[in-house]
Order: structure tokens, then C-alpha cells, then sequence
């Protein structure tokens, strides 16, 4: 319980410092968000794809469990590390349904590579074309985190780790960037503001307060 008690406060830290960044870069972000998603560009098809909310969906639960990530946030990387298979095993015991939005607020981080959406297009690349392998990808995107403030992974590499997870078929669909474009409009569309972004049913958790308790009381 003890060890159990300091993660979660661990965790709760760092998202108030990750808050606080956002917080201070928050109207620049949102004029950004705004003129970037003027175009929101083609949706995703895919089976685990809800077309009205733009979530890659697992499970069939009655509580929805919605989880906003950016793949260059160092913070949503640690809530990956720490909830992500509770999430998927709550999922698959029919606890939750599961709902995964990759976005992108961070591409002023990727020196103007815009990694955060090149790397969220190509995983809704993934889901499309392998759908069984979205959630592989988005570990090995993780696993494989650039730095802030550096070019980011180029789509070669975007690529190959797409292989490396046998999500061959989407190659044409990363190198083109079809869906560059969507991951910044779905942050503009669900109003995030930072990542990572958590709701439960439709209602948003604090972080900062009580909201990773009732997290883990819903999926523990």
C-alpha cells in the first residue's frame, strides 16, 4: 500500500510541474492549436476507430475511460509506464471501455519537424492498416521518446519501428503524413491543454487533486 501510495504521489508531482509549463505557455498554444486546425485534413478509418470522438476504442465496459497522450510528452510516457497495462487488463476484463486519443500540442518542441503530429498520424497509420497493432506501436513510440527541443524521429524511422511491430501496410500511409493534420485538431476539438489529459465518463479528472486516485480505484 505504502509503495503503492508513493507512485501515485510521484506521479501526481510530476504532473503538477508539467501543468505549470502548460499553464505559462497556454494562450500561446491556444492561438497556435487554433490557426493549425483550421484544416483538420482526412479522419482515420479503422475497426477500432469511433469516427464521432476520433478514440482508438478497447473493451466494452460501462465507464469510459478516455486517455489524451501526446507521443513526445515525457509525462504521458510515465503514465504509460505505470497505468498502461491496467488499463488494457481493465479493458479486457470488461471493467472499462478504453478509449486512446493520440494528439498533438507539442510540436513547438520538435524544432519545426512537428514530430508531435507526424508521430500521432502514423499511429492512426497503424491503427488503420493494423489495427491488432496500434497498441505495440504506441509502446515502441514511447519506448523510444525523443527529447524535447530535438528534431524528433524522422518518418524513416516512424516507419520502421511500424515494421518492427508487423504494421508493414502503413509505410505509404506514414511517408505521405495523410493524417498529419488530424492529432492537432482532436486537441482543439476535446480542449486540451495538456497531456496527459484524463476523463471518465465524459468528465475530466484533476491530477493534481483527487483524479488519479479515482483512477485506480475504477481500474485496480
Amino acid at each position: 500500500m505504502a509503495a503503492a501510495k508513493g507512485r501515485t504521489n510521484g506521479f501526481a508531482i510530476g504532473i503538477s510541474i508539467a501543468v505549470v509549463v502548460v499553464l505559462v505557455a497556454l494562450g500561446g498554444v491556444v492561438i497556435w492549436l487554433n490557426n493549425k486546425a483550421t484544416d483538420a485534413g482526412p479522419a482515420p478509418k479503422s475497426e477500432i476507430l469511433n469516427t464521432d470522438t476520433g478514440a482508438l476504442t478497447y473493451g466494452g465496459g460501462k465507464d469510459v475511460v478516455a486517455v489524451y497522450l501526446d507521443f513526445q510528452c515525457p509525462i504521458c510516457n510515465t503514465f504509460e509506464q505505470q497505468y498502461g497495462e491496467k488499463l488494457e487488463k481493465a479493458a479486457e476484463d470488461g471493467k472499462i471501455t478504453l478509449e486512446y486519443h493520440p494528439i498533438a500540442i507539442l510540436d513547438r518542441y520538435s524544432q519545426g519537424t512537428l514530430y508531435s503530429s507526424r508521430s500521432a498520424a502514423a499511429a492512426f497509420c497503424v491503427a488503420e492498416s493494423n489495427p491488432d497493432k496500434y497498441l505495440d506501436y504506441a509502446k515502441t513510440l514511447f519506448a523510444n521518446q525523443p527529447k524535447e527541443n530535438s528534431p524528433g524521429l524522422d518518418n524513416d524511422q516512424l516507419i520502421e519501428f511500424a515494421k518492427e511491430v508487423g504494421a508493414d501496410k502503413a509505410a505509404s500511409c506514414i511517408t505521405d503524413e495523410k493524417y498529419v493534420k488530424y492529432p492537432a485538431a482532436q486537441a482543439l476539438k476535446h480542449e486540451i491543454k495538456g497531456t496527459p489529459s484524463i476523463d471518465i465518463n465524459g468528465k475530466r479528472l484533476d491530477l493534481q487533486k483527487n483524479g488519479v486516485a479515482q483512477l485506480e480505484e475504477l481500474i485496480n
